[in-house]
């Protein structure tokens, strides 16, 4: 945006267990952080455009930061959540917010 305003959005899904698309955003995110609180403490996600897609830094409960696959990938008017065992738990809440 030429103003140099950036929108952000956020909200939260239903994890599946298996790869879902976030088609809500409007945007194209150069940014996405989900979070999901769970029993055993909160696995968290981000993705930023100088990564590739599909790809996440994936931290766990037990404060271990990866670079995991079965992350995020910015679509046109959104994200796709990757099939991520910690954090796209079937039945979870995944909260997330995306940057323009």
């Amino acid at each position: 945006m030429g103003s140099g305003v950036s929108r952000v959005i956020c909200g939260a899904v239903s994890g599946t267990g298996s790869l879902q698309e976030v088609r809500t955003v409007g945007f194209r995110p150069r940014r996405v952080e989900v979070f999901n609180v769970h029993a055993s403490g909160l696995t968290s996600g981000s993705w930023q455009e100088t990564m590739a897609d599909g790809y996440m830094r994936k931290m766990v409960p037990a404060g271990t930061t990866t670079y995991a696959a079965d992350g995020i990938t910015p679509l046109s008017d959104g994200f796709s959540i990757g099939a991520d065992a910690d954090l796209n738990a079937d039945g979870e809440t995944i909260h997330w917010t995306a940057f323009e």
